[in-house]
């Protein structure tokens, strides 16, 4: 039985990772719906646990003297959402080459598409310099890999 006290870093269904995300009234603005920024955050939150599940979280990360960065996000917006509403953000790994992996993403409500993103993430070293990602990582993220 899981742990109640344990947070949900959500699952994978194949390839493709999905967290639950609850609207509060911190993501809202002073219309009742979610700001901006506050879907960046989820989008945060969905790589985040991505990476957990994998086996490549922050930790592991930093055991390797590695980590990424955010070096571009493209987001579009199609729906609003509002307190209360339940969320699925849909992450998977649309490309890695050399240092980069590209991440796909979208925010899902009641099985329609609200939001997009795609983001592109460095792999750097301990320096900010970007490296090829440790063959442990590789290892760790081989069975989200597309398949092409």
């Amino acid at each position: 039985m899981a742990d109640a006290q344990a947070p949900s870093a959500g699952a994978f269904q194949a390839r493709e990772h999905g967290l639950p995300v609850r609207v509060y009234y911190e993501d809202t603005d002073f219309t009742g719906l979610v700001y901006h920024a506050s879907y960046v955050r989820f989008f945060e939150r969905g790589r985040s646990d991505f990476l957990r599940l994998a086996g490549a979280d922050h930790t592991v990360m930093a055991t390797l003297g590695t980590a990424f960065v955010v070096v571009r996000l493209e987001v579009d917006f199609r729906r609003a959402a509002r307190i209360d509403d339940a969320l699925l953000v849909a992450t998977r790994i649309a490309a890695m080459r050399g240092p980069r992996l590209r991440f796909a993403q979208r925010i899902d409500r009641g099985g329609e598409t609200i939001c997009r993103a795609s983001v592109d993430a460095a792999c750097i070293n301990a320096a900010g310099r970007a490296r090829r990602p440790p063959s442990e990582l590789i290892q760790a993220l081989a069975p989200y890999l597309p398949l092409h």
